[in-house]
């Protein structure tokens, strides 16, 4: 009898793949937070100027979520993640080097800005592609965890770079650590171009086994590519765009903790920068840990209750233990709760993301790409909020009233959830189908696993005229 792990983890890779990349995104967008004190100094920006500077990024990472998702959904994400790797690499050197050659002020500015622009429209669609994988790739039983894999890559690249950036900094200097950051998006290049793939049916090393069983865990495949008229019907699905405007406000949270928290602990707290470096990276670490168990809590609820209530109720827990947690952040006068509070908070914001991709995904069917584009740019769109108020209300009220702030946003996020149906597909879109219960085993042991791998070429990107047959059940 075949043992149960000759079935294949050839979708496992693919996902770690994925973390890689959404790890290494996080390294490139965030390395100018950690950078800033000392840009501001040298180039002469003002706070009000750096925040600019935060929100140029988030418009360009905003305009292209989704026509890349749209791209994504129609052709397959193997080619363009493959191109945007080396454009990370090539736009955090220009980071580095560009502002001040021009002289400091306005000039820096305007270069900045310019730049970061750029960097932000590469890195648009690195969710969008991610999603549109996990899509093509899991059965809906694993879909939640695989995805909350890949938002705990933004924590993991997130608590990597304070700390790294601060070293690289006091060690060579500021500009330095961007040249240096351009190491590991030249790597995740290089992996995924030899190991990536659009899907089961265009990847050499999946076993017919594997690719059986995700296919029974997934609704069946039309043979057909999403059209206009599909994409147009995420814009008359009301789930999907109260699931935007709840992911709007998280949006907006989430970009006081990855551009404001380190000066918060420098100016606020009184942390030495190195020390700052290190206790920025806290949420990240709490993130690391609680996104993943939020991912398995999602597909808990969602198995034994269904989409609607398995998705809400992760996002209403996780949604609603952060807002806790940050409110006796912003109270205590204890260092040292206050810290651990707020990366609590961060973490369990970060435990209800899975439940908002899922959703998405159940949601959208074959336009999941440009969904999870139209909801990642309206969240992108709540820190091009953030990033521009926050400094004006510290400036004008101080950083409790920011983090206040923050706080109302949650619990508007977690209010929305409510009227969210993650059970209610776009018209014409069939629910995936959930593969039974042993059904990964009993394939492995039929002998199914063991049979030889699919052979066909990865580069393909014509995934949608793949006819995929496969068993639809019910929810």
């Amino acid at each position: 009898m075949p043992r149960h792990d000759t079935l294949g983890r050839t979708r496992w890779s693919i996902i770690a793949l994925l973390v890689g990349f959404s790890l290494v995104s996080y390294i490139e967008r965030m390395n100018i937070s950690v950078a800033a004190p000392f840009m501001m100094r040298d180039l002469g920006l003002t706070q009000i100027q750096m925040g600019q500077v935060f929100s140029a990024f988030l418009l360009g990472y905003a305009s292209l979520q989704i026509p890349v998702g749209m791209i994504a959904d129609r052709i397959g994400p193997y080619r363009v993640l493959s191109a945007f790797g080396w454009l990370w690499a090539l736009l955090t050197v220009l980071t580095g080097w560009l502002p001040g050659l021009f002289g400091p002020g306005a000039a820096a500015l305007g270069t900045l800005v310019a730049v970061r622009f750029l960097l932000g429209v590469t890195v648009a669609g690195v969710y969008p592609l991610c999603a549109r994988t996990t899509t093509n790739w899991m059965p809906t039983p694993e879909r939640a965890f695989a995805y909350s894999l890949v938002i705990a890559g933004v924590s993991i690249g997130s608590s990597l770079t304070p700390p790294l950036i601060a070293w690289l900094m006091s060690t060579l200097g500021w500009r330095a650590s961007f040249y240096l950051s351009t190491v590991p998006a030249v790597a995740m290049a290089l992996l995924w171009w030899r190991f990536g793939a659009d899907r089961p049916a265009t990847s050499g090393r999946v076993s017919s086994g594997e690719r059986a069983y995700i296919e029974r865990g997934q609704a069946p495949r039309t043979g057909r590519p999403p059209t206009a008229s599909t994409w147009m019907a995420i814009l008359r699905t009301p789930s999907l765009l109260l699931l935007a405007l709840s992911y709007f406000f998280i949006g907006y949270v989430l970009y006081v903790f990855v551009f404001w928290f380190f000066t918060y602990l420098v100016e606020v707290r009184k942390f030495s920068l190195v020390g700052s470096g290190f206790v920025t990276s806290l949420p990240f670490i709490a993130a690391a840990l609680l996104s993943p168990v939020g991912g398995r809590v999602c597909d808990a609820l969602t198995a034994r209750h269904g989409r609607r209530v398995g998705r809400r109720a992760t996002a209403l827990l996780g949604i609603l233990l952060a807002a806790s947690c940050l409110a006796i952040g912003i109270r205590t006068g204890h260092e040292v709760l206050a810290v651990a509070a707020i990366s609590l908070a961060f973490g369990f914001q970060m435990f209800a993301e899975s439940a908002y991709w899922s959703a998405a995904m159940d949601i959208s069917g074959r336009a999941t790409g440009a969904a999870t584009g139209l909801i990642n740019t309206v969240n992108n769109l709540g820190g091009v909020v953030s990033t521009a108020l926050t400094p004006f209300m510290i400036e004008r009220y101080g950083w409790t009233a920011a983090f206040s702030l923050c706080l109302v946003a949650s619990l508007v996020a977690a209010a929305l959830w409510l009227f969210i149906r993650a059970d209610d597909p776009l018209a014409g879109e069939p629910l995936d189908a959930p593969a039974p219960a042993g059904a990964e085993r009993a394939l492995s042991e039929s002998g199914c696993g063991s049979g030889e791998p699919v052979r066909k070429d990865r580069h393909h990107v014509g995934g949608w005229q793949d006819d995929f047959p496969s068993a639809r059940g019910t929810e």
